[in-house]
């Protein structure tokens, strides 16, 4: 496998004297199998050694504390793969606003007990010419306000593991380095309460594009620009699209559910309570109809 790792920024350069490394991911596990410096023009070329066709190959390049990765690939034996560029950068941990390109939330219908589970993936952006890293522990790359009141909060997968994303708040905070271009994902899920009737989703920054997919194709939306996209399934289920573009921070985005549907396990408590004053009842007319108890003289 052949390819050239360059250093991005102000003034494009090959980044010579770096290690390359090649890695295999397979279903029986995973790690480097081979590597290699850079040569002073950028190149690198590595050794693929028995092809499994079944695995995924990808390079990865460490600069300044941060890894890349190139594109994964599948290699099929007797294979031309071409050429590739991995572009690494300098970091920084000062530069333009990152920015939200894109925020999807995905609200499913309500358990059994009425709470209902939540999903959030956000694509973010660097427009700057560095690559941003967090100051310390306590200074994010990145933070954007989620639903008050969210419960269970977990991450799940996406570009930021959960040692490099955290709930802070109110809000998702990303530690994590975030590269220049796009395409970069935080996802999580949480859960609103029982009897939750109203999901206010708090725009705290523009956001270029909001998608919203809703389990609960009655539920009512209120958004700037709102637009809505009929009903598409997915996985077997249904769920009700809406979008809404280029939305200003402090944008009104309301969800609004109808009362909630009858569930028959609402009814057990009425059903012990009323069971309770049955047996209670039977009691003191059984201890009635017995009288008072013999005594003797």
């Amino acid at each position: 496998m052949r390819g050239t790792v360059a250093l991005g920024g102000a003034a494009a350069r090959p980044a010579g004297g770096r290690w390359a490394v090649l890695h295999r991911i397979a279903m029986e596990g995973q790690g480097p199998i081979d590597s290699v410096r850079t040569d002073a023009r950028g190149r690198y070329a590595l050794r693929l050694g028995i092809i499994d066709s079944s695995a995924i190959y990808l390079v990865s390049v460490f600069h300044q504390g941060v890894a890349y990765f190139s594109q994964p690939l599948r290699v099929h034996p007797g294979s031309v793969l071409p050429p590739d560029t991995l572009w690494i950068y300098d970091t920084t941990t000062v530069g333009p606003p990152i920015h939200v390109d894109q925020r999807l939330v995905t609200v499913a219908l309500p358990n059994t007990d009425g709470a209902r589970n939540a999903l959030e993936i956000i694509t973010l952006s660097n427009p700057g010419l560095r690559t941003r890293i967090a100051r310390d522990t306590l200074t994010p790359v990145w933070a954007g306000a989620i639903p008050a009141g969210a419960l269970q909060f977990q991450i799940g997968s996406g570009d930021f593991s959960a040692q490099a994303a955290a709930r802070v708040g109110d809000s998702i905070a990303v530690f994590g380095a975030v590269q220049p271009g796009g395409g970069k994902q935080v996802s999580y899920g949480y859960t609103l309460a029982s009897g939750t009737r109203q999901l206010a989703i708090p725009i705290d920054q523009p956001v270029g594009e909001l998608q919203l997919l809703l389990e609960d194709t009655t539920a009512a939306v209120t958004a700037p620009g709102l637009r809505a996209l009929g009903v598409e399934a997915i996985e077997g289920r249904r769920f009700a699209r809406y979008l809404a573009d280029s939305l200003p921070a402090r944008a009104l985005v309301i969800v609004t559910y109808g009362a909630a549907p009858f569930r028959i396990q609402q009814l057990i408590p009425f059903v012990v309570a009323a069971l309770a004053l049955v047996l209670a009842g039977g009691f003191w007319f059984a201890v009635k109809r017995g009288g008072p108890p013999a005594t003797d003289h």
